[in-house]
């Protein structure tokens, strides 16, 4: 089909995939070639994929190469290569959820509308990436498929809960990945591997089967660049009435207005939130890129949102859902799960029910307190974790004295409680070479706005990324 250029596929952007395909200078074959080529080089250092379905990606491709050559693209990613997070139900391949509960057989049958919109917009699904177990916490590693690095150090954590999508996107194992996140899990791995990502409003991507952390877990996209999350979102921001909880249907191209730029917005840029210890040369990078966006037009104040830290009513709420995950499994399979979730869930379980909505009521006032927030500023931004990626096989920084994730990543978890968009971008580098994230959080329903802000700063200060995995 193509005369491609004498350029690697297999590093190119989804758009830049998209525009070759309309010239006829490459063919998602190719393309897919090239993606399953640098998850075979790279995967088993980083163990970013916990399932590989090479026949079907390329039967895939090959469908969207003959739609192409007949002018008839069957939808905005048709022959993209893509990955699918293993707690999200794919047609004929195995979704375990890292969980050694799991039953290897199946059945493997149906599509979650994640996974359904990704096919109807003509992506080619290279896999299942590895996330912990029942994406419990906010590094990757599980028992069952073992840990996923990070590939700008291999003797540290690509984040979690989507760590396996962070690691693919970094090295463009694939160029779209789909991440969830509950409490960080798309822009914690983001951040410690450079990447970009959206946890778009609740409910603009549908969910089901429904998270055990219910109204906190967005679905959202993962990729190198912003252009390419928006053409993502597109895909999959699609209503599907399995998920009740959805408002009304809504569906919109998050490409327009994306290049619109950032002069005139008002920006409130708070360093720590008022309460975070951030690591210095953390701090540093995110002024930096801060600066970035005054250089180009936004108007950027230091003001904090005025909120306490809410991580006991995060925690009263996250503890609940992984005692109804242990609750619902049988229990002779309990003691096959990670004895992290085990301890949290036993907290979880001696939470009251009277305790539960106080959480909900303090949850409420939170999300009033960012509407009038919003009010005033268009968008608030932070850093996205205030340090980088630490040693591997550790659940907090070693040394650091805390119990759980969720005490090292304060920035992530108050944005799933009030349910706004939320996105991060790579905005420089720690003193270890390590990337750094920048948070950019918007007011409900106006996702169109942080993506435009990321991608504005993307397009001053492209994101770089290693061409192989880095040992450690």
């Amino acid at each position: 089909m193509s005369t491609t250029p004498k350029t690697d596929l297999g590093t190119l952007t989804a758009a830049e995939l998209l525009r070759l395909y309309r010239r006829r200078q490459a063919s998602p074959v190719e393309a897919t070639r090239a993606a399953l080529d640098r998850i075979a080089r790279f995967n088993p250092a980083v163990n970013a994929y916990c399932h590989v379905d090479e026949d079907g990606a390329l039967a895939a491709a090959r469908e969207s190469e003959a739609r192409w050559q007949a002018g008839r693209p069957m939808g905005p990613l048709d022959g993209v290569p893509s990955s699918i997070k293993d707690l999200t139900p794919t047609r004929g391949m195995p979704t375990r959820k890292g969980s050694r509960t799991t039953d290897a057989a199946g059945p493997w049958d149906v599509d979650a509308p994640f996974t359904a919109h990704m096919r109807a917009a003509g992506a080619v699904l290279l896999g299942k990436t590895t996330t912990p177990e029942f994406g419990w916490k906010g590094v990757t590693d599980n028992t069952l498929y073992g840990a996923t690095r990070n590939p700008w150090n291999l003797g540290t954590t690509a984040g979690g809960s989507s760590g396996g999508a962070g690691a693919a996107a970094a090295l463009n194992m694939g160029v779209l990945h789909q991440g969830s996140d509950a409490g960080g899990s798309i822009r914690i791995p983001c951040a410690f591997t450079g990447t970009a990502g959206i946890k778009p409003t609740f409910g603009y991507v549908p969910q089901w089967p429904a998270s055990a952390m219910g109204t906190m877990s967005h679905l959202g996209p993962m990729a190198r660049t912003t252009e390419d999350v928006a053409l993502m979102l597109t895909a999959v921001g699609q209503p599907d009435d399995r998920d009740w909880m959805t408002g009304a249907p809504f569906t919109r191209d998050w490409t327009v207005g994306l290049s619109r730029g950032v002069r005139g917005l008002r920006i409130a840029y708070s360093p720590t939130l008022g309460y975070v210890n951030v690591r210095s040369d953390v701090a540093r990078a995110v002024a930096e890129a801060v600066e970035v966006l005054a250089d180009l037009g936004a108007i950027v104040e230091e003001v904090d949102p005025g909120f306490t830290d809410p991580i006991d009513t995060f925690n009263t709420l996250w503890f609940s859902g992984a005692a109804k995950i242990l609750a619902n499994l049988p229990p002779e399979k309990r003691e096959l799960v990670d004895p992290g979730l085990h301890v949290i869930a036993e907290e979880g379980a001696r939470i009251s029910a009277v305790d539960y909505l106080r959480a909900v009521d303090a949850r409420t006032a939170l999300g009033e307190r960012m509407a009038a927030f919003h009010r005033e500023w268009d968008v608030l931004v932070t850093p996205s974790v205030p340090i980088t990626a630490f040693p591997l096989g550790d659940n907090v920084p070693p040394g650091s004295g805390l119990r759980h994730w969720m005490e090292w990543t304060p920035f992530s978890y108050p944005f799933n409680l009030t349910q706004q968009p939320a996105a991060s971008v790579q905005c420089g580098f720690g003193d270890d070479g390590l990337p750094v994230g920048l948070h950019v959080v918007g007011a409900r329903f106006d996702d169109a706005t942080v993506l435009a802000v990321c991608h504005a700063f993307e397009s001053a200060r492209p994101p770089r990324y290693p061409e192989a995995p880095v040992p450690g």
